[in-house]
């Protein structure tokens, strides 16, 4: 993916996201922030990745906004330290020592074959009835899969059997600027 967002971008929506975190699980508020930036104000949906000492401790994301990128980043900074079920919701202890990856996305594009895939530069979404998973493109490189264990790991997060990606499915491709503290 081009990259969207300059350096100095980069860093305020890192700062925005730890901000937001630290304001709402210390006082239940968001603070009211604006942004004149042109990549601040894109329309692009994105992820917010939380981790404590390397290890995730949470990730929300939306593919798509129709607010500014960087009001969705308060908003998925939110989430991912407070909402994602897979985590209690954080508390001032856990505001000691945190990370932030931030994840801006491209538009979603419908694969018409997985040999589509490039393990690293791609994300993958899949679709099957009311099953859905999803997996951030440098999720793969972290744990070192190729791209039958990238589709078998995102067909186990949508609560579907490894192998459900060989049949009926709809498999979208999305590649993100990613960037962090």
């Amino acid at each position: 993916m081009a990259q969207l967002l300059t350096g100095e971008e980069q860093q305020e929506l890192l700062n925005i996201a730890r901000k937001t975190i630290v304001d709402y699980v210390t006082s239940q508020t968001v603070p009211a922030i604006t942004s004149a930036s042109p990549g601040l104000n894109l329309h692009s949906g994105c992820f917010v990745t939380v981790k404590k000492k390397g290890e995730l401790r949470g990730c929300i994301g939306n593919f798509v906004s129709e607010r500014p990128l960087y009001l969705l980043v308060q908003e998925m900074a939110v989430s991912a330290a407070t909402r994602d079920p897979r985590f209690y919701p954080m508390k001032a202890p856990d505001l000691a020592d945190f990370t932030i990856d931030i994840s801006v996305l491209s538009p979603l594009v419908k694969a018409a074959s997985v040999e589509e895939i490039q393990v690293g530069s791609h994300g993958i979404y899949i679709i099957k009835g009311s099953h859905r998973g999803v997996l951030l493109p440098q999720v793969a490189t972290e744990y070192g899969w190729n791209r039958d264990q990238f589709l078998q790991h995102t067909c186990t997060k949508a609560g579907l059997p490894q192998d459900a990606w060989q049949g009926e499915c709809d498999i979208y491709l999305f590649t993100a600027q990613v960037f962090g503290d």
